[in-house]
């Protein structure tokens, strides 16, 4: 827009230099000038209104009707001209794009805001430049900031470095800029939350719809009155009572004359609800007042804030300057209060978007944040993209026009008057504030009918301008009365109102923590990637969609629009459904992934001096408040290493760091577990394939204990070939070349109903018929736990039923519980801090209760405490091991840099020491599975040693 305006300015004075009025210009002088004369017949019928009869249609029809042929003229002649403009544009030759510097200030590249911006501009074709401040720029750091650029936009924590550079007197016509400063200076803090425009003026908060104090910081709280104030309200007609609290967003686009338009969403706050909801401000009118009331409602909305403008911009009148920044515009919030009666009042303005009032946890601010700018963006730009050129203006006058009755415009006022044009023919979310035609109407009418009439002015082009739209609108909806004084009808465009789902794109995928996305988000892209820290163990996520008409779900038909998202170590993939459920059954339109990659723990390899560290639990999560947490200093014991006599010994994590008071400083590759005053050894393979000939081993318990499952097969076997997520029951019988055999059982079978569910027993006896034959005595095992499900009564069933079958003297392991279910997630169960720690009594109970039974006793519990953020793929947080695929072709890569990281203590059971022997033999099958995760790799060599106790050293 300010490049065509720009070109066809210059155009005008090359034409007006020559003294030539031919083609498009000499018509646009004449249409002024017969446009000028129909205003004049115009202002006068509305000064001798009273003199004329109300019914004379016949002398009131033609003048309507000529009035609408002259605009209609006007308006074409600045449209060819336009036109014009653009052909001339289109023909240089290399085409240029326009430039356009954000600056965001303290916003990270990965805020919504920034993504936005560059999105939008990208897509209006701007050559996009980001920088922190107008003092890094590239583009700003010259020229007193002014050259070289066509749009700037000063995010809010950039805005005082724009206002102390960029020069707003020496600004070209094309240029653009998202400050108005006389608007802020107006509306700035004099003290006490006066308005600057009130402190220097006659004016009192009296005299104005307002609260003197409406300036001050938003920190304050505005509360909500809860009374009904109906003082003002006429006796014989009282209005309905409203009580509530209006954000309105406002976008002034000119100063002097006023230009300013209102969006269609506002935030509303009542004394019955905690948060604001965004939503229509006509709806929200409509539902609370009904049709008539809440037609005069909107309309003292759009008066009170026209009001208050023209009086704080009527103080800075007297400081313009010939060459103003005709194109720049500003974003402000006004607050309006409404106590009972229909005409509100301002209690706060901001000079800038203030969405405080809505919810951050669902993402409410930034969605109508985001919303707003971007109607915005489009609002202003979109009706000039097609140009590129930055034509130079210097201010030229249009003048003369051979006759022209005296009207004479300026290339400032020709730029406002066709950028006005464009946006008011324009569908969009903003609606016409100022000027209005009710004030003008009332105006003009105070004045003498017997004073000659004014010059001809630019607010009179304006109004014109309006009146033919309205006049347009009015005769295509064949009624003579309209809301509206605009074409503009609602804040989202048709395809958003309710119905079918025609535009399945998503607006924005927001996320808690900001997830920078590769590539950057773009509606029509529907795969991304993403890191995150190690510390990231959560990521909040909500996606939005273009139409309101879409419905969003995560990963599943009958998903969420909004969720918790554990984030495990290494990959994690959400999956986002955009459906149409307009119709009985759900339809998938688009599909949407996010593959998230957590990093590890980050490491320091040591290569020289280091001490050893130790750690019980994570401060993060202290389920033992009497016991140290974080890093400790490690003091070795003097004594001879000898092995442990049981899978519950008590223990603690060590690895070698420069510096016990920093966790950065550690080699977290080379952390062991070592149990106190003994160690568990690693079992050999070819220990380990004797040790179970002739044996079966039973498992029964939910996915972690299959974990542990599938690493006994991968280090007997020397390689997994059949994996599965198996909620049911399984079993192998070719293991160790045929010699020994697995089965398992998963319990307990959480997704069917509690009435249809197989209890304990009954999965327990599942697994020991489809295992049979089987010997009583250690040859054959049962491993039973899971992550917290297991208690004292389950292992007395144990006993029960292993006597009735006459297995009393079978080997029995019981893994303990186990860290998972720490985090926030939706759709399951979160434990707090309190729960964990009584989980932690019960898992010594259950300890308890398995040694007085002689079970054999694996403490998973103690082990994954301290480790708890190292969880992989899965909701519950609870899962330390992970199935993948591996191809021949990782074997000697992945086989080094196994044997560069086992040289652990011998008195400690590393996380990968163990790794290296199934690697080996596993990894040449042509293809094969293999279980990572080094927490469950250590608690699973833990079951092996206590499974093979003679085959230690």
């Amino acid at each position: 827009m300010r490049s065509l305006l720009a070109s066809l300015l210059r155009e005008a004075g090359m034409l007006l230099r020559r003294r030539s009025c031919s083609g498009p210009l000499l018509l646009l002088g004449v249409a002024v000038c017969l446009f000028y004369q129909t205003l004049m017949v115009a202002r006068n019928r509305l000064r001798s209104g009273p003199q004329q009869p109300a019914g004379d249609v016949r002398s009131r029809r033609p003048t309507e009707e000529v009035l609408m042929e002259k605009t209609r003229r006007f308006i074409s002649t600045l449209e060819a001209l336009q036109r014009e403009a653009q052909v001339q544009v289109r023909s240089e030759s290399p085409p240029r794009r326009r430039r356009v510097v954000v600056l965001t200030g303290r916003h990270s590249s990965s805020d919504t805001e920034v993504q936005l911006y560059q999105r939008v501009l990208q897509q209006l074709d701007y050559q996009v430049q980001i920088s922190r401040y107008a003092e890094t720029s590239s583009s700003l750091r010259l020229n007193t900031g002014v050259g070289g650029w066509s749009l700037l936009l000063c995010l809010s924590s950039a805005e005082r470095s724009c206002l102390r550079r960029i020069s707003f007197s020496l600004l070209q016509l094309h240029q653009t800029v998202n400050l108005l400063p006389e608007l802020m200076e107006a509306f700035s803090d004099a003290g006490a939350g006066l308005c600057h425009f009130l402190a220097r003026s006659y004016l009192t908060g009296s005299e104005l719809p307002m609260r003197p104090d409406s300036c001050g910081s938003t920190n304050q709280k505005l509360q909500v009155p809860q009374e009904v104030v109906d003082s003002d309200s006429p006796v014989e007609a009282p209005p309905p009572a409203l009580v509530a609290m209006v954000n309105v967003y406002v976008l002034v686009t000119s100063v002097n004359p006023l230009i300013s338009f209102m969006h269609a969403i506002s935030v509303v706050m009542t004394n019955q609800e905690q948060r604001g909801r965004a939503l229509k401000l006509s709806d929200f009118l409509l539902q609370q007042l009904g049709p008539n009331t809440s037609h005069d409602a909107l309309g003292q909305v759009k008066r009170v804030i026209g009001e208050v403008l023209q009086a704080a911009l009527s103080t800075n009148q007297k400081k313009e300057t010939l060459n103003r920044c005709v194109l720049c515009y500003q974003l402000m919030t006004f607050t309006l209060q409404f106590s009972g009666s229909v005409t509100p009042v301002v209690v706060q303005v901001d000079v800038d978007l203030n969405v405080s009032s809505l919810s951050d946890d669902t993402f409410d601010r930034q969605i109508t944040t985001d919303l707003i700018l971007e109607d915005t963006l489009h609002f202003l730009l979109s009706s000039h993209t097609h140009l590129s050129s930055e034509t130079q203006t210097e201010g030229r006058q249009y003048g003369g026009c051979r006759g022209t009755l005296g009207v004479c415009l300026t290339e400032e006022e020709f730029l406002l008057l066709l950028q006005f044009q464009q946006q008011i023919k324009t569908p969009s979310a903003f609606h016409l504030l100022y000027p209005s035609l009710s004030s003008t109407s009332s105006s003009s009418s105070s004045s003498s009918s017997s004073s000659p009439p004014p010059p001809l002015s630019v607010s009179d082009l304006l109004i014109s301008i309006v009146q033919f739209y309205e006049l347009q609108r009015n005769q295509s909806l064949g009624t003579d009365e309209a809301e509206n004084p605009t074409n503009q009808e609602s804040a989202l465009s048709t395809s958003q109102d309710e119905g079918s789902c025609v535009d399945p794109h998503l607006r924005q995928i927001y996320t808690d923590p900001p997830l920078t996305l590769t590539p950057p988000f773009n509606p029509t892209l529907k795969e991304y990637r993403a890191e995150v820290t190690f510390d990231t163990v959560t990521v909040r996520i909500r996606p939005e969609p273009v139409s309101s008409a879409c419905r969003v779900h995560l990963d599943e038909h009958g998903g969420p629009r909004m969720a918790n998202y554990p984030v495990g170590l290494g990959n994690s993939r959400i999956s986002i459904l955009v459906t149409d459920d307009a119709e009985t059954e759900p339809v998938v339109m688009t599909i949407y992934t996010v593959h998230v990659y957590r990093e590890s723990r980050p490491s320091l390899p040591m290569f020289g001096d280091h001490v050893t560290c130790s750690f019980l639990q994570d401060c993060g999560l202290k389920v033992e408040p009497s016991r140290s947490c974080g890093l400790q200093p490690f003091i070795k014991s003097t004594s001879p290493p000898v092995t442990c006599s049981s899978g519950h010994q008590p223990g603690r994590w060590v690895v070698p760091c420069l510096s016990c008071s920093d966790n950065r400083t550690c080699d977290w590759r080379e952390v062991a577990w070592q149990p106190d005053g003994c160690y568990h050894p690693l079992v050999e393979r070819p220990l380990l394939q004797d040790c179970m000939t002739d044996r079966k081993v039973m498992f029964i318990g939910d996915s972690t204990n299959r974990g542990m499952m599938y690493y006994l097969m991968e280090r007997v076997n020397s390689s997994l070939e059949d994996w599965g997520k198996a909620h049911d029951l399984l079993l192998y019988r070719n293991l160790n070349g045929g010699r020994s055999q697995v089965s398992y059982s998963y319990y307990p079978q959480f997704w069917m109903e509690k009435s249809h569910r197989p209890t304990f027993r009954q999965a327990l006896l599942q697994v020991i018929h489809r295992s049979q034959p089987l010997v009583n005595s250690n040859m054959t095992v049962l491993v039973v736990g899971g992550v917290q499900w297991l208690n004292t009564d389950h292992l007395r069933t144990v006993r029960e039923v292993l006597n009735r079958e006459s297995l009393s003297d079978i080997l029995v392991v019981v893994k303990s519980l186990g860290m998972g279910f720490h985090l926030p997630v939706d759709g399951i169960r979160s434990l707090s801090l309190k729960e964990i720690q009584q989980l932690y009594r019960k898992n010594s109970d259950i300890i308890t209760t398995a040694k007085h039974h002689g079970y054999e006793v694996i403490d998973t519990f103690s082990i994954t405490m301290g480790r708890y953020k190292e969880f992989l793929q899965g909701r519950c947080a609870c899962h330390f091991h992970e199935v993948e695929k591996v191809e021949s072709s990782g074997l000697s890569e992945n086989t080094t840099s196994s044997t560069n990281r086992s040289r652990s203590t011998k008195t400690a059971l590393s996380s990968y020491s163990a790794e290296l022997n199934t690697l080996q033999e596993a990894w040449p099958k042509a293809s094969s599975y293999h279980v990572r995760g080094p927490v469950n790799q250590v608690y699973s060599e833990i079951l092996l040693s206590r499974l093979c106790p003679k085959t230690r050293n």
